[in-house]
Order: C-alpha cells, then sequence, then structure tokens
C-alpha cells in the first residue's frame, strides 16, 4: 500500500501462508483480498526455492518483497543472499539492480524454542551489498519498508516477534525513513544507551528507571544497522560521556561488538569509560519461560550496567 502507481505492475509479496492466511503472525493479513493471488503468493516450504525466485524476478526488473515464515529459517537461503544477491551489482559493474526485500520476524520471548526465536541480523551486517534494517516501533517499520521497497539494492528487514501487538500511531499517506539515520528516541545528558529493534523498548524502560536515580539516559536507535549512522552515535557519546550497546543478539562477535569497536575508535577522546554492551547468552534460546527470558537482555540488567560504569 502507498507505493504510487508506478510500483503496481513490479510489487509483490510471497512466502509461505503470506496469502490465505495472512501470514503466522498475520503481517499480510486481507493483502491477498485487496491486491489478488498474481500480487500475493503462497509458496511452498521451500526458502531456498522461493528466495531464489525473488532473487531472480528483482535482477529481471521486479521488486519482490519475500516473507521468510521464522527467520530462523534464512539459514536455507545463505547462497542466494549472500553469494548472489549482495555481489550481483558489484561483479557487473554496479549496472544492474537487485531491489529484494527479505523480511519476517525473529528473536525469542514467545516460547518457540531454539530452532525459532534466534536473531540472527549480525550474520548480514558482515556481507557487503545487503541492506539491514530493523524497525523498533510501528511507524519506524512501515516508513522503513517503503523505503526498503523503492531501494535499488537487496534489503534484509527484521521484524522482532516480540513487537507485533506494539501499538501506535501510523499514517494512511505514504511516507519514507531514509535509511543511516539514527533516531533519538528519548533525550539525555548522562549515559548514551544505543539499543535495536526489540531492545529500544527495553532502553526505554531502563531510562525511567535510570531517571528515578536521578541519571538521565539518551536512548538512540540506529534504524538501519547498515548503513549505520555513526554520526549520531558518536554525538550522543560527545555529550554523554558513557556508552551502552543493547542487541537482542548472542553478544559474541554480533552487532553490539561492531558498534562497541566503532565508539572506541572513534569517540574514544569522549568516553568517560569502556563502552559496555549486552547481548543475549551464548547458548541456544531455551523453551522454558524462565530460562528463556534469562538469556534475553532486560531493563533491569541495562540499568545495573549504566550504575556499574558511572560508579
Amino acid at each position: 500500500r502507498g507505493l504510487g502507481d508506478v510500483y503496481k505492475r513490479q510489487v509483490f509479496i510471497f512466502g509461505e501462508d503470506v496469502g490465505l492466511v495472512g501470514g503466522t503472525f498475520r503481517a499480510t493479513e486481507g493483502l491477498m483480498a485487496e491486491f489478488g493471488a498474481r500480487r500475493v503468493r503462497d509458496t511452498p516450504i521451500s526458502e531456498a526455492t522461493f528466495v531464489g525466485c525473488g532473487v531472480g524476478a528483482a535482477i529481471a526488473g521486479m521488486r519482490p518483497v519475500v516473507e521468510i515464515q521464522i527467520f530462523d529459517f534464512i539459514a536455507l537461503t545463505m547462497d542466494m543472499l549472500v553469494n548472489q544477491a549482495a555481489k550481483f551489482r558489484y561483479m557487473l559493474g554496479g549496472g544492474p539492480t537487485v531491489p529484494l526485500v527479505v523480511r519476517g520476524p525473529q528473536g525469542g520471548g514467545i516460547r518457540m524454542a531454539a530452532q525459532h526465536s534466534q536473531s540472527l541480523e549480525a550474520w548480514f551486517t558482515h556481507v557487503p551489498g545487503l541492506v539491514v534494517v530493523a524497525p523498533s516501533t510501528p511507524y519506524d517499520a512501515k516508513g522503513l519498508l517503503v523505503s526498503a521497497i523503492r531501494d535499488d539494492n537487496p534489503v534484509l528487514f527484521f521484524e522482532d516477534k516480540m513487537m507485533y501487538n506494539d501499538v501506535g500511531p501510523v499514517p494512511d499517506e505514504e511516507y519514507l525513513l531514509p535509511f543511516g539515520e539514527a533516531e533519538i528516541k528519548r533525550a539525555g545528558d548522562d549515559v548514551t544507551i544505543v539499543a535495536t529493534s526489540s531492545m529500544v523498548g527495553v532502553a526505554l524502560k531502563a531510562a525511567d528507571l535510570l531517571a528515578a536515580d536521578g541519571i538521565s539516559a539518551e536512548v538512540v536507535d540506529p534504524l538501519t544497522l547498515v548503513p549505520l549512522d555513526k554520526d549520531a552515535l558518536i554525538a550522543s557519546v560527545r555529550k554523554t560521556g558513557f556508552a551502552v550497546v543493547v542487541d537482542e543478539g548472542v553478544q559474541r562477535f554480533g552487532v553490539t561488538g561492531e558498534i562497541a569497536s566503532m565508539l572506541s575508535e572513534e569517540a574514544f577522546d569522549y568516553l568517560d569509560a569502556p563502552v559496555a554492551r549486552i547481548g543475549a547468552a551464548e547458548v541456544p534460546v531455551p523453551f522454558s519461560p524462565t530460562m528463556e527470558f534469562g538469556t534475553i537482555p532486560d531493563e533491569e540488567r541495562v540499568a545495573a550496567t549504566v550504575h556499574s560504569l558511572r560508579s
């Protein structure tokens, strides 16, 4: 919706159960009735096959939106995304385009166990040629998705399962949010909390806890991991002098490490303490609710980390 007449013949969505069912999490509910079975297509359970079709369709001039039913299954599509879609433009001199969007749910918190609960965005930030998007609000999701569909590069669009029930204002009219521009979700003076996707909500709750202790936390949401708005993150750290980076992916070799390293290298003179980072535990996501929530960062852990930095 809202893409204009120029895209009506180019944009279509396909994936497992996106049509008649409306998606496992109802993200595509009603689209088949509105746009028809030619533009909203159910596929067999074969991620490698239909993502490959998406790459081919994009190269051929369409703008496909491919839904991965659960983003853990993206592992089945790595050759098509990492070796084909990401490299096609570069290997052919930049002329051809690959306007492909691959989107779907990831993350834990709803007891789907180890094979259905991972946060894998760090895999794709490591691959030149891919855009990586991680919205944290309904407003951001719409604006970034429209930008993703209009972009001429392959875009990985991560939607956290825990946010599908979030409610917020979303204008009916078309609007675009640019890639590579972070947003300050809460202004503050004493510490910068850089948070991604569902961890933005966690960071905002932590900021409330810290405010009760007289600490003013600034929460910064990168919105896109590739491209990353380094200038906004550095500007915030320059103001506050302290930084904590929070992401739901496994902490080891993850998004938190890259952002913390960048801040340590490029904002060292502004830091009054080392950059702290918080990610998921280095274990498969458990099914047990108590154990599962113990692996995911929460507001108490974020607030405690801030206190330890400033002590």
